[in-house]
């Protein structure tokens, strides 16, 4: 159970978006608090109504609210999480996250918290392997994130191999997993 756990799930620009609404449904089932982080590529793969309906919070997408000048806080988001789930973790922003680059609230956020990150890659296959890719991935891995590795299957470009986001049944086994191991070891003596 994530009872009372925060969990950030971030989302990208990937057709695999579509199973964050079942992903943040499986999550609150468990007991975890969830908010979502949106990039703005995200938005044009499901909606933030949606989102914010499955997570009972408001999406959170831009560094600023127009209509009022209030302004959503990474650093805030950042000390309340215990787990920051991207997935599905697109190409673009797996790049941008092993180098650093925070041009959107997702990114920053990234970098801002204090809380283990669990990563599920979603693309296309030849995307995946390149070199670019996998020096990113092992990049992220060596900064401590965790990675839910991406299943072969058919893809969303017809093609079939590795890149399927996992499904999002794996993932909650896998966030459940971590708190578990986590639990563990806080809670086994020293020799």
């Amino acid at each position: 159970m994530l009872k009372g756990k925060h969990i950030i799930l971030g989302i990208t620009g990937s057709i695999a978006a579509f199973k964050a609404a079942t992903l943040c449904r499986l999550l609150k089932k468990q007991g975890a608090e969830v908010k979502v982080v949106m990039t703005p590529l995200a938005k044009e793969f499901i909606t933030p109504v949606t989102m914010a309906t499955l997570s009972q919070n408001s999406v959170l997408l831009d560094f600023f609210k127009h209509d009022d000048g209030s302004w959503n806080s990474h650093v805030e988001l950042g000390i309340w999480a215990d787990l920051m789930l991207i997935a599905p973790a697109s190409a673009n922003t797996i790049s941008k996250m092993a180098n650093g680059i925070c041009d959107n609230l997702l990114l920053t956020t990234y970098l801002s918290v204090r809380c283990p990150v669990m990563i599920a890659p979603a693309m296309d296959m030849d995307m995946y392997r390149h070199p670019a890719t996998q020096k990113n991935l092992e990049i992220l891995r060596s900064h401590g994130n965790i990675m839910v590795e991406p299943q072969e299957g058919e893809l969303a470009s017809g093609l079939i191999g590795k890149g399927r986001m996992a499904e999002p049944e794996q993932i909650v086994e896998e966030v459940q997993r971590f708190f578990e191991e986590k639990k563990k070891s806080v809670t086994q003596p020293s020799l």
